[in-house]
């Protein structure tokens, strides 16, 4: 459950005890060591020649490959030898460079008679990676433990994707691997200041969405106990400075990184990334971007693409200022509430970790700035037009009026209102519920993260936040119409992916965006797990489907 009493009796009586400390700082921010340099830096030529050439199909291969001499002897070959009449690149890549490291999971087709869920718990081992040593000059960063990858070209841990293979985890009895996940992350924000986007070097100027302190929630209530809070508050304190740093000096109307100052004072966040180049995972993609769109500074436009692949959503009509055109997207003008309503949970956990201390200061301190922020959710970021939480344009002082799976977030955690709960349940059973679960726009623009796909995520927050608010109706519905969906695919294709076409009750999957659908997947394996664990009649439905090629092939 994502509600727990105990806590917010605890800082209740903290508040009460210490409501004349309201002021003062937090532990002072861990930075960590220079970051290794991205291999778009590191190769600089020979990496814009590969990727612009499309050796290969998917641009995410190059910087997974492993080079077999030092990083600036192949370059400096390179520079040699590229001028020559006889020159061929794909032959000078295959001899200096080997991979991709690691290859990732091979997910195999479910067994004759396998059912669904006996096969998610054989996939957990097939998922399990390790990067406690990488090879010379890879681009993965090492983590100290085990980790649960998404599968398919995804063969790094990534960050919020983990969360929802965890709730699985501890589900399926596998809550040690879980916390060694929970461990690798803490890890990282010892390294670096902060979770990256997955452990590659190119993701180290990004986060994405802020789910440890919901990680730590989850192993607290499956065996770790409320000392979890207070083992890793350190590292829920160094995340919240990562995300709110350069926030005090902020005049009104001003932005540094993540951290926005509106024009009433009010502090809250956007998704952000450091860098104003073409991401070195979709670099192909990014220049193509901006050749279609000559009006625009090229850096400040991938900054933008940037940003949005930190909210995890990329890409989506949600950050389009048009509303279908990859070229206007405008991230870093938008304050959204899946982000506000993360580092207004993480605020919560840090004054409850304080507050298990002893600390009554900084108890006070942050639980008044989970308040202010819920506050300011509610107060600028519902939309009472559409009756949903929507985005908001900082600098324009408005909402964007988009509808998205979004609106969610502060039902999941319970920072609505009523009011605004029971408005948003409406909504959500008007707007947003299709035949195959939860849509996450209502947009159809060829981006992956709009209509008509559904995604594991969005419907767990979907179906916990609407719970949270005794709306167990549409909640359960949601839940049912998408394991039917998982269930069609399964029975079908003896396979489980990351996205699914929710418009239709068929087994297809979703589609669209940079790259094909994968195979695997870590998180609509965790959430088909743990929505069954909820719903045990889902559970007799999921035990029930089995994969028989013999009969799919007819289909």
């Amino acid at each position: 459950m994502i509600v727990n009493p105990s806590w917010r009796a605890l800082l209740a009586c903290t508040m009460l005890l210490g409501s004349a400390m309201l002021s003062g700082g937090a532990d002072g921010q861990t930075v960590g060591p220079d970051y290794p340099i991205p291999p778009s830096i590191t190769y600089g030529p020979l990496y814009t020649a590969v990727e612009l050439s499309s050796i290969f199909p998917d641009s995410k291969t190059f910087p997974d490959l492993v080079p077999t001499a030092a990083p600036d002897a192949i370059l400096s070959a390179y520079q040699q030898q590229s001028g020559s009449s006889d020159f061929n690149l794909a032959v000078f890549v295959a001899a200096n460079f080997t991979g991709p490291t690691p290859a990732g999971p091979t997910v195999p087709t479910a067994a004759s008679g396998q059912n669904l869920l006996d096969y998610i718990t054989s996939l957990w081992t097939t998922l399990t990676q390790s990067a406690s040593t990488v090879p010379a000059n890879s681009t993965l960063l090492p983590v100290p433990y085990p980790y649960v990858v998404p599968g398919g070209r995804f063969r790094e841990n990534y960050y919020w994707d983990s969360y929802f293979a965890m709730l699985g985890l501890v589900d399926d009895g596998e809550q040690a691997l879980a916390s060694q996940m929970l461990a690798n992350f803490a890890f990282e924000i010892d390294q670096f200041g902060f979770i990256p986007n997955g452990n590659r070097s190119y993701y180290l100027s990004r986060s994405q969405p802020p789910f440890f302190s919901l990680m730590v929630d989850l192993l607290a209530s499956h065996g770790g106990g409320p000392s979890l809070y207070v083992t890793y508050l350190p590292e829920l304190v160094r995340e919240w400075n990562y995300w709110m740093k350069g926030a005090g000096a902020l005049a009104p109307g001003q932005a540094a990184g993540s951290a926005v100052r509106l024009a009433d004072g009010t502090v809250l966040n956007r998704y952000y990334d450091d860098r104003q180049a073409p991401r070195d995972e979709s670099y192909l993609e990014d220049v193509e971007t901006v050749i279609a769109t000559p009006d625009r500074a090229p850096g400040e436009l991938w900054q933008n693409l940037r940003a949005t692949a930190a909210s995890g959503w990329d890409f989506s009509s949600r950050w389009l200022a048009d509303g279908k055109t990859l070229g206007t997207d405008r991230a870093l003008d938008i304050v959204p509430p899946d982000l506000n309503a993360l580092l207004a949970h993480l605020e919560e956990r840090i004054a409850f970790g304080y507050a298990l201390k002893g600390d009554v200061r900084n108890a006070v301190t942050f639980a008044g700035r989970a308040l202010n922020r819920a506050a300011a959710i509610n107060r600028l970021l519902f939309d009472e037009k559409i009756g949903a939480y929507t985005d908001y344009l900082w600098q324009e002082n408005r909402q964007t009026d988009d509808l998205s799976a979004a609106t969610l977030y502060p039902l999941f955690l319970t920072l609505a209102t009523p009011r605004h709960a029971k408005v948003v349940a409406a909504t959500v059973q008007a707007k947003l519920l299709d035949v195959g679960g939860l849509q996450t726009t209502l947009v159809a623009t060829g981006q992956q993260w709009d209509y008509p796909n559904g995604w594991a995520p969005l419907q767990w927050i979907a179906v916990q936040g609407l719970r949270n608010y005794g709306q167990d109706q549409v909640a359960s519905e949601i839940a049912s119409r998408w394991i039917a969906k998982n269930i069609a695919g399964f029975e079908q294709y003896g396979q489980l992916v990351e996205k699914y076409n929710v418009s239709n009750t068929t087994g297809d999957a979703g589609s669209g965006g940079e790259y094909a659908t994968q195979v695997g997947f870590g998180w609509t394996n965790g959430v088909i797990v743990a929505l069954t664990h909820l719903y045990p009649t889902l559970a007799a439905e999921a035990r029930a489907a089995t994969y028989h090629p013999e009969v799919a092939s007819v289909q």
